[in-house]
């Protein structure tokens, strides 16, 4: 968030949660002040005992003990008054700050420097080819003009699929490449301590989200902050998957809170007869050849739905050489990192026309601003409604996230050679299979190949029938090159082989990450091109 609108967005959000708990206080059944109080202290004090590492955990202790003794005794003023230090500790606990310069520095030094620091280009190529920058490697694709255009016309929410750390430096870079103004948006706080990425978070506007907090009162703040900064025209991004996709699928069930800002911010407009009130949710995904913290992603979903760590700090991304690596080979591979914006949608999850109106399934426009009228026929928040409404944009972006899929070579190969083991091997279980990799006789190159082309043929399909996007490469189906890249993209960055090739056969290597890349194309019906004659060759 740009810093000349901080002060009234604390003052903002501060107002409005403190008012919302005075009036609901009053309320028949409504939770009183003591009650409210004490409840967060209980949240906060929960937490603190799950996490002994937590960043500021000491200051903490002391605040949340300082609220313990005065409790006791307070009355109707002093409850207010400790009900208030509560909210504006939230506030600034969330509260981003932006810097120009190093936005400057992010956005037109170190995309033109960092693949030479990075030495990822040999001297041939860079007589060849001319320095490097950002632009050679992050493709952006889709609906460009009309995420540009919903700027323009209001306010945006930008939710991406969300598959590594990067995505934040790979989104914010290309907002900056397609002209846009910086975006806000929340990052884990998990982030603010990585040794690489936490100097760019405390200067590009990130807002802290600790997801460890689990009082109602700080996800009001959370809420309350995204709503406000959205009616002063700050367009944000919003990972509505909420966390990186371990699993490697395609999100589909997606978390409402955040994105029920711009809802709540539509309204708002409407009651303050802003000149521009609406916001648009423009949905895109992010597709890695190769995903940099894949290995330790994949290991925590395996460990089990429930029971996964669910906030990760130590993997891949905190580790300086290991992202440089990471780079070197995405850098020296031609690897392509593809951000694609899918078509904007209205806060309801209507698409949008050119001109920036709603319209429905026949493609008739839409008056949106009578979806929120009360009783009365004046804009107003009606929670009942409202939850509804959310859940359709979930639906929406949901889909999105689908049909602009892109397809790479490393996850049709993958996805292929993983189909093909558990076609042949019926009776092994998901967890066996992972563990023994089937036989160990590997799969014939020309069944494979073949499998590969299939897969890639009921692929373009898709895309043609607009269930998805396929890349070039994986649209021309040469199994060959289709293989080859993949290979090549592999041992390029993971030290452990996906797949192996020895003599004319191909070899799994290490499992879950086969599994990891097979996800990404799960749930599309391929599993047919990919099983064919499994069973007749080993």
């Amino acid at each position: 968030m740009r810093n000349e609108i901080r002060d009234a967005v604390v003052t903002e959000v501060e107002s409005r949660i403190l008012e919302a708990c005075l009036r609901q206080a009053e309320l028949p059944g409504g939770l009183p002040l003591d009650v409210l109080v004490n409840d967060t202290l209980y949240h906060e004090k929960k937490r603190l005992e799950l996490h002994p590492q937590a960043p500021g955990r000491d200051d903490d202790l002391a605040f949340w003990g300082h609220v313990k003794s005065r409790l006791g005794n307070a009355g109707g003023p002093e409850l207010r008054r400790l009900l208030q230090e509560i909210i504006d500790r939230f506030v600034r606990e969330v509260l981003g700050n932006f810097s120009d310069a190093v936005y400057r520095l992010s956005t037109s030094v170190l995309p033109r420097t960092l693949p030479v620091l990075l030495n990822a280009m040999s001297p041939q190529r860079l007589l060849s080819k001319g320095m490097p920058d950002l632009s050679d490697t992050i493709r952006i694709e889709g609906d460009i003009e009309g995420l540009r255009r919903c700027e323009r016309l209001g306010t945006v929410i930008l939710t991406p699929t969300h598959v590594s750390n990067l995505d934040s430096v790979v989104i914010g870079w290309a907002l900056y490449a397609m002209g846009l103004k910086p975006f806000t948006f929340g990052a884990g706080l998990n982030l603010f301590a990585n040794p690489l990425l936490s100097f760019f978070m405390r200067n590009l506007g990130a807002y802290r989200v600790d997801r460890t907090k689990t009082a109602p009162l700080y996800k009001d703040v959370l809420k309350e902050y995204a709503t406000v900064t959205l009616e002063m025209g700050q367009s944000q991004l919003f990972f509505p998957g909420g966390t990186r996709a371990r699993s490697g699928f395609i999100e589909q069930h997606l978390k409402l809170g955040l994105l029920s800002s711009g809802i709540h911010a539509y309204i708002n407009n409407l009651v303050r007869g802003r000149a521009r009130p609406r916001v648009y949710v423009v949905p895109c995904t992010t597709s890695y050849e190769v995903v940099l913290e894949g290995e330790t992603l994949i290991e925590d979903h395996l460990k089990l739905v429930g029971k996964s760590r669910y906030i990760i700090t130590d993997d891949e991304s905190f580790r300086p050489k290991q992202v440089m690596r990471f780079f070197r080979s995405v850098l020296a591979m031609d690897g392509r990192i593809v951000l694609r914006i899918a078509d904007p949608l209205d806060v309801f999850g209507n698409r949008v026309d050119a001109e920036g109106e709603s319209i429905d399934a026949r493609g008739r426009r839409v008056d949106i601003s009578r979806y929120v009228l009360d009783d009365t026929g004046r804009p107003a928040h009606v929670p009942q409604r409202d939850r509804v409404y959310v859940r359709e944009v979930g639906a929406a972006v949901a889909r999105a996230f689908r049909e602009h899929n892109v397809v790479l070579a490393t996850n049709l190969v993958a996805f292929t050679l993983f189909e093909h083991l558990k076609a042949r091997h019926p009776t092994m279980d998901l967890y066996r299979l992972l563990r023994t990799g089937g036989d160990g006789t590997g799969v014939e190159m020309g069944v494979f190949a073949e499998r590969v082309r299939a897969v890639a043929v009921a692929a373009r399909e898709l895309a043609d029938a607009g269930e998805l996007h396929v890349t070039d490469a994986v649209a021309e189906g040469n199994p060959a090159r289709l293989v080859g890249s993949a290979l090549r993209h592999y041992g390029s960055y993971h030290r452990n082989p996906v797949i192996t090739r020895r003599g004319d056969r191909v070899f799994a290597g290490d499992m879950n990450l086969l599994y990891y890349y097979h996800n990404r194309l799960a749930g599309y019906g391929l599993e047919a091109a990919a099983v064919a004659d499994s069973r007749e060759v080993a």
